[in-house]
């Protein structure tokens, strides 16, 4: 625990931590009470109607993220920090090309995120001497878009992600403390009449502004969701076998977007794989190559079960078909499913 010094100039120790951040390479640091206010109501009525689907841990830790004292004891202060992650601005828009949304083409943004928040804490003892705090890289039930758009480092878009004039392809993290710093001012939002992120999202996943319901979108079925994805929405996913970016690639604000840190460029070329060739990775192959990426935590028979789907949405070509057909017999019922799926559209169509 810090002992709350008088003679501390926490007004300035919030300037010297910005910096600090700053030097760090974080594109934004900002400073917000550690109280997510109407925000936890907002939530637990999400929660109650069900739009998480099986996120269980969502509604099992929901008081967590509404008491961040629960979460690390003695908490007053949520430091809240972006770093920019966009790798590039090419689109897969060829049908045989893999979709892989852009925070998962480079390195896990855990482990990066985590290790640069760490710097930081260890920048603000170097200052201040001990101090209580924890670390947060989308790691355990913390409102982030919350504490970001209180500090100050931008609005919540209508597609409920953090918006700001540099645009929305950022990582979010926190270090929460006791150091009892004065928080930032929010910043106006500027979405206006736009509902660009409604029209493009493929399933209507965003149900109203501001309002997700995971149950419909690409990032939860493609990579949370553990079994058999709906059968409505396969012919919808297109060719994105991990997460979903339309959202974002519609937004008048990344026009502005900055392109990100190094540590997120593209891995063995996720960014321009054919599906089937990922299709083809056996199970070694994938731990391997996905090793200190975030894809890797779906593990292979998820992979397969999305890759299938976006064979069943692509032609009809020889590879494709030959591709599914050695899958066929493949030991996972889930995997098998999709591959039947996969099949029965292409073989309806005429080859391409």
């Amino acid at each position: 625990m810090h002992d709350q010094d008088s003679t501390v100039d926490y007004v300035a120790l919030k300037e010297k931590i910005r910096a600090a951040g700053h030097e760090l390479g974080f594109a934004a640091v900002g400073v917000a009470r550690a109280d997510p206010g109407p925000a936890a109501e907002r939530l637990r009525q999400w929660l109650a109607e069900g739009c998480h689907g099986e996120m269980d841990y969502m509604a099992r830790h929901a008081e967590l993220r509404a008491q961040p004292a629960m979460l690390h004891p003695g908490t007053l202060t949520a430091i809240t920090t972006a770093l920019d992650y966009l790798p590039h601005t090419r689109t897969a828009d060829q049908p045989e090309q893999a979709a892989i949304s852009r925070y998962a083409q480079g390195r896990d943004y855990h482990k990066v995120v985590r290790s640069r928040l760490q710097k930081l804490a260890d920048a603000i003892t170097a200052i201040v001497g001990p101090f209580g705090y924890r670390v947060f890289s989308d790691s355990a039930p913390v409102m982030e878009v919350e504490y970001a758009q209180q500090a100050g480092l931008g609005w919540r878009g209508k597609h409920t992600l953090l918006l700001s004039k540099q645009g929305s392809w950022r990582f979010l993290g926190e270090i929460y403390t006791d150091l009892p710093l004065p928080p930032d001012a929010p910043v106006e939002e500027h979405c206006g009449t736009c509902t660009a992120c409604l029209a493009a999202c493929p399933t209507g996943a965003i149900v109203a502004p501001y309002k997700v319901d995971a149950r419909r979108c690409i990032s939860y079925l493609t990579i949370e969701l553990a079994g058999p994805i709906p059968e409505e929405f396969r012919p919808l996913i297109g060719n994105r076998i991990y997460g979903c970016d339309d959202c974002q690639l519609c937004c008048p604000w990344n026009r502005f977007a900055q392109l990100g840190d190094p540590e997120f460029a593209p891995r063995h070329g996720l960014d321009s794989a054919s599906l089937v060739d990922l299709f083809g990775w056996n199970e070694q192959q994938f731990n391997d190559r996905l090793a200190g990426n975030p894809i890797r935590r779906i593990g292979h028979e998820r992979w397969l079960r999305n890759i299938a789907v976006a064979l069943g949405n692509a032609k009809p070509t020889p590879a494709a078909l030959t591709a599914l057909c050695q899958q066929a017999d493949n030991p996972s019922s889930l995997v098998r499913e999709h591959v039947a799926w996969a099949l029965s559209r292409l073989t309806a169509q005429p080859p391409g």
